[in-house]
């Protein structure tokens, strides 16, 4: 898979490429990461990449010019994905990140200042993604998020630990449930005796226990769409679920 990415501040990028799953799957060639200077497309004497807005107010707009140029010097096929990091966009989440984990290429926009020419969301973005309801200087970190997200989806990017990807949070449709290592206790916090019994049935139902009641208790918004079993649903019930009702139907 091939992601590229364009940003005013390429150096930002460096130590997240070089480390952990990104960079080892960098590395051994399954992922190829391009962190482009959107003012090498830039051909002002100042390089700039930004202005003013038409119509006045605060802050500058990202010009359209070198972002048409730098996405275009990429030669990204008709089935790329264009993505524009902006605060207006979908929601980032496990499903967007699985559906761009399987092309075989991603450009990344970074936004900066006050947003990005809105000709270029029109006219070559085919996403526009936020990765959060929160404020932030740029589009960097984000990108960086997303990076990570998809490279790890990348068949032998995990290596031997591809088995625990399916048991992630929203991976898996649930929350994680809690996890423990050595020691078994730890001044005073004792691991559940469950762990310790060496009956892998009674942990999995454990475990299935606790990240569907960590679930209802922090994001019951995932339960709807969670693909629960029977037991999980008696499970849930339990725990104070209540289902959502199906809306009336229109009255005669």
């Amino acid at each position: 898979m091939r992601i590229d990415v364009l940003t005013v501040f390429p150096g930002m990028f460096g130590p997240v490429l070089d480390a952990g799953i990104v960079g080892k799957a960098v590395r051994n060639g399954i992922a190829d990461v391009r962190v482009h200077d959107l003012r090498d497309f830039a051909h002002d004497r100042h390089r700039s990449t930004d202005d003013s807005p038409f119509g006045g107010g605060p802050g500058m707009v990202m010009l359209p010019g070198p972002l048409f140029e730098a996405v275009r010097s990429l030669e990204a096929g008709p089935d790329a994905a264009i993505v524009a990091l902006t605060p207006q966009g979908r929601p980032f989440d496990q499903r967007a990140a699985e559906r761009l984990a399987g092309l075989e290429h991603v450009v990344i926009i970074c936004g900066r200042y006050e947003g990005i020419d809105e000709r270029v969301i029109e006219g070559l973005a085919t996403d526009e993604i936020s990765t959060g309801d929160y404020v932030v200087s740029g589009g960097e970190i984000p990108a960086m998020l997303i990076v990570d997200a998809l490279v790890r989806l990348l068949p032998d990017a995990l290596g031997h630990s591809e088995e625990a990807l399916a048991d992630d949070s929203h991976t898996s449709g649930l929350l994680q449930h809690p996890q423990y290592t050595r020691p078994a206790d730890f001044e005073g916090l004792a691991v559940p005796e469950v762990l310790l019994s060496g009956n892998h049935a009674a942990i999995a139902r454990w475990r299935r226990h606790e990240a569907l009641r960590r679930t209802l208790e922090r994001r019951p918004d995932m339960l709807d769409e969670a693909g629960l079993s029977a037991e999980d649903v008696e499970t849930l019930r339990a725990l104070g679920w209540q289902p959502p009702t199906q809306a009336p139907g229109p009255q005669e």
